[in-house]
């Protein structure tokens, strides 16, 4: 697909395991010519402001209205063809409507869903429709994105990263005694996620969780393991029989992050049923195998456990699946610059 835009100002996150590092990494790739801003600098200053503000004033980074600043700044000075913004980027309405002015298409790659109560902020949500297009990565919130105004929505998943993601299982005794598991999980300790993971550790399992808020919870803190860097995830899903696929509820997911990145590092795959994973991976054990349900959980990884050469086709599978079909940050990222 050629590229219809050379010159972009990236605005996203800049550590290694965000969205915004890895599309900064493809638009690199493709020899853009490339400004990046790291959204980290509209949250820096005094701790206690920032968490008064995101309290007390509908979570708005502490400096939003300077981080807004620099946005049309640099795109004054730099005189991108495109502007993409990652998440629910700190970027004020007045700031997208200056940069409209410049000739500069506005595009934002939502990854969250605006709604969320934990993160649901009215000068977002007031910003949003100023962008000429938005790509969600949800099918469940583009009507919503339309009824408030947002003039060209689309739908457009996650991915996974080559350079990050791929076949890496642990390789010394060593490494297949610290990552060594039956089920393996990444992503956030969320409350609606603990009946499922004290559920794998009740049967017996051996399960490793990896990510954040694990440790507060008593059934889970003794098999938290911590934040996984891109080496550690690639020994922990390689190290792993199986590796759990949950979405997020609050967020209203059909896919997540680890719905490209488990496939890519080559591990079998334990998926949650719904519309936007089958229309990806295809019927009941073409490539992976859904639950609905704990009980049906518990019931087909007691199945993949028992079954080696099934785990081993499945993963192939689904590696093949997704790395053959233009699922990388990099097609995410061609599709977007490409869009009128």
């Amino acid at each position: 697909m050629a590229v219809l835009s050379n010159k972009l100002l990236l605005v996203g996150n800049a550590d290694a395991t965000h969205i915004g590092a890895n599309l900064l990494h493809a638009a690199q790739t493709l020899g853009l010519q490339i400004q990046f801003l790291d959204i980290k600098d509209a949250f820096a200053g005094n701790k206690w402001i920032a968490k008064l503000n995101w309290w007390f004033r509908g979570h708005r980074p502490p400096c939003l209205k300077r981080f807004s600043s620099e946005v049309v700044r640099s795109c004054q000075e730099f005189k991108p063809n495109r502007l993409l913004t990652v998440g629910m980027a700190p970027v004020e309405a007045e700031a997208l409507q200056e940069i409209g002015k410049l000739g500069v298409l506005r595009l934002n790659y939502l990854t969250d869903d605006p709604w969320n109560p934990v993160h649901k902020a009215a000068w977002f949500l007031k910003a949003l429709p100023l962008y000429d297009s938005v790509f969600s990565v949800r099918q469940s919130i583009l009507e919503g994105l339309r009824s408030i105004g947002c003039k060209r929505v689309y739908y457009l998943p996650f991915a996974y990263a080559p350079e990050l993601h791929y076949p890496e299982p642990p390789s010394t005794e060593e490494e297949k005694n610290r990552f060594g598991s039956d089920v393996t999980f990444v992503g956030g300790g969320d409350r609606d996620r603990i009946p499922y993971t004290a559920a794998l550790i009740k049967n017996g399992f051996r399960v490793a969780l990896y990510g954040g808020y694990w440790e507060r919870f008593p059934e889970t803190k003794p098999y938290a393991r911590g934040h996984a860097d891109p080496w550690m995830l690639r020994k922990a899903i390689g190290g792993s029989k199986v590796a759990l696929c949950l979405v997020r509820r609050a967020n209203r997911d059909g896919n997540s992050m680890r719905t490209f990145e488990i496939p890519a590092m080559g591990t079998c795959m334990l998926t949650e049923d719904t519309e936007e994973h089958r229309e990806i991976f295809g019927e009941e054990g073409k490539a992976v195998v859904y639950f609905r349900s704990i009980s049906e959980m518990i019931e087909k990884l007691k199945w993949l456990l028992s079954n080696e050469n099934e785990r081993q086709r499945l993963a192939n599978a689904a590696h093949e699946l997704i790395v053959n079909n233009q699922h990388t940050y990099k097609d995410r990222l061609l599709t977007m610059l490409n869009s009128k």
